[in-house]
């Protein structure tokens, strides 16, 4: 495996990979559901790159920038194990150098959800998700289903943009208490981390209404709200049910698909869940 960092080296070393080219974009910190997506990578494309970037304009004034978890030389081992081909380690200078003023901004998808609790938050992801296919040049990239809103900008830019890249969305990997796989989790106190399993154990409670022929969007939004208010250490910042692909809030009877999500807080901890349900 070919660890790099600066713009050059990268071109330099993407020039002899075999194609198609997968690439897998992480902060780093990497737990199975990273490692997931690198593994699917490796089994459907002849050569796998992984960028680690803790992208400092996807977080708000109050977030977690500063005490975000990090550990390259475990981050680099666990790529390696994972077959992974090359890895781009860029830093902020190199992404946002002196002067930078070009970002991608996708509109209407954005707003919702994470968007309107964490305002500048998608065009910090999109502007680095751009970056990243503009110097990689990949066929494919992984994404995880965790970051569910993440993924429907992405797919949404792609097509805007023209990026002739295939996006796939990996499966949510969870703990065995259900508990959905997060470098966040590590803020967690033992408490806290029992705790957390109320925002699977939501979806959990509004699939099985929904199995039980439940079909109000809001009657499930109620189901997953009562699961957390029940919680003591959790608060919710907010609950949907919303359309999974331009992820507006559903009314009144479900037909088709549709994306339960949530964010909370656990503690001082903010976690996001989801699960797509279908009729």
């Amino acid at each position: 495996m070919i660890t790099v960092s600066t713009i050059a080296e990268l071109r330099q070393a993407r020039a002899y990979l075999a194609g198609p080219v997968g690439l897998v974009p992480t902060m780093g910190y990497l737990h199975d559901g990273h490692l997931s997506l690198a593994r699917a990578a490796r089994a459907e494309c002849a050569s796998v790159v992984a960028s680690i970037f803790i992208n400092p304009t996807q977080f708000g004034p109050q977030e977690d920038l500063a005490a975000y978890p990090r550990d390259l030389p475990r981050d680099l081992n666990l790529l390696e194990a994972a077959g992974v081909d090359l890895v781009w380690t860029p830093t902020p200078e190199i992404m946002y150098p002196p002067g930078y003023q070009t970002w991608v901004t996708v509109e209407q998808v954005t707003r919702p959800l994470e968007g309107a609790m964490r305002p500048g938050h998608f065009r910090g992801v999109a502007t680095v998700v751009a970056k990243l296919f503009n110097a990689v040049q990949p066929d494919r990239a992984y994404f995880g289903q965790k970051d569910a809103q993440q993924a429907v900008v992405i797919r949404q830019m792609v097509r805007d943009l023209n990026f002739p890249i295939e996006i796939v969305v990996g499966s949510i990997q969870r703990e065995a208490d259900g508990l959905a796989m997060s470098s966040r989790n590590t803020y967690l106190n033992p408490a806290e981390r029992q705790a957390a399993t109320v925002l699977s154990r939501a979806l959990a409670a509004a699939r099985a209404a929904f199995t039980s022929g439940e079909r109000n969007a809001s009657a499930l939004r109620q189901v997953m709200t009562d699961t957390i208010n029940a919680e003591p250490l959790a608060r919710w910042q907010y609950v949907s049910c919303a359309d999974p692909d331009i992820l507006l809030e559903l009314e009144g009877p479900i037909s088709g698909r549709a994306l339960l999500s949530m964010a909370v807080y656990v503690g001082k901890t903010r976690l996001i869940d989801n699960l797509v349900i279908r009729d």
